[in-house]
């Protein structure tokens, strides 16, 4: 009985050591060029984006107007999706080139077309389907509606609840789109020298991965051998009164 004990226990230490964190890369990825902070840094209108046009006063050339009677909010509200040509339908101006444009260069062109009917137009624009994606050992992994260009790692950690008990702190992932690649960096925030990690800046789109420490998996395991065990060294008792 001893040594199918010993056999059990070990069978079981062995394959919880092998269990792999696959959030976790092998060799660390810092691309800084990409992730530092950048106070001149605007949102830029993207294909497939939700606008919502507000016109003061004008109910008529709003669509989706946090001005009048109609609803901004993306689920229930109306908005002008982005084509894959980059260009919405805009009331009374009409197809309308807007990827690649930051929210204040697309208010004064509408601004300055407009003036043509209106004498002081009051522009509004809002892309109702801003995000940033928290996943991994947070006490909420989540997808974060946001309606600011400038938000912080820890800012979103804190609305995602917060760490976990298991969370890597040392390897945290960020993952950032940046025209059709994927830029991505790898923070330790516990290195105060770390330049990246200084409560970097987030971008609408990006993806933050906090993988878990590799004893996770071994204390769970642990979990199930003990009650195990003492099964086992119950029946070895038993076993030996007989």
């Amino acid at each position: 009985m001893k040594t199918i004990l010993k056999i059990l226990l070990l069978s079981l230490f062995f394959t919880s050591c092998k269990t792999e964190n696959l959030l976790v890369s092998k060799k660390p990825v810092v691309d800084q060029a990409a992730f530092l902070y950048d106070s001149t840094y605007q949102y830029k209108i993207r294909v497939d984006d939700k606008l919502s046009i507000s016109v003061w006063g004008e109910d008529n050339l709003s669509v989706g107007s946090v001005y009048g009677i109609y609803d901004s909010n993306e689920v229930y509200g109306k908005w002008l999706m982005v084509d894959t040509n980059g260009s919405i339908e805009i009331p009374k101006i009409g197809p309308t080139i807007v990827v690649n444009k930051t929210i204040p260069e697309l208010r004064e062109e509408l601004r300055t077309a407009l003036k043509k009917w209106l004498v002081n137009p009051i522009v509004d624009i809002k892309v109702l389907n801003k995000e940033i994606t928290i996943l991994g050992e947070v006490k909420n992994p989540n997808t974060i509606k946001i309606d600011k260009d400038h938000v912080t790692l820890f800012e979103m950690i804190s609305k995602s609840g917060g760490f976990d008990f298991y969370a890597n702190l040392k390897s945290i992932k960020i993952l950032r789109q940046v025209g059709t690649t994927v830029k991505i960096t790898n923070l330790d925030l516990t290195n105060d020298n770390d330049i990246v990690n200084t409560n970097i800046q987030l971008h609408p789109g990006d993806v933050v991965i906090v993988p878990s420490k590799k004893n996770k998996e071994f204390d769970k395991r642990i979990a199930t051998i003990i009650p195990l065990t003492t099964t086992i060294t119950s029946a070895a008792i038993l076993i030996g009164l007989f």
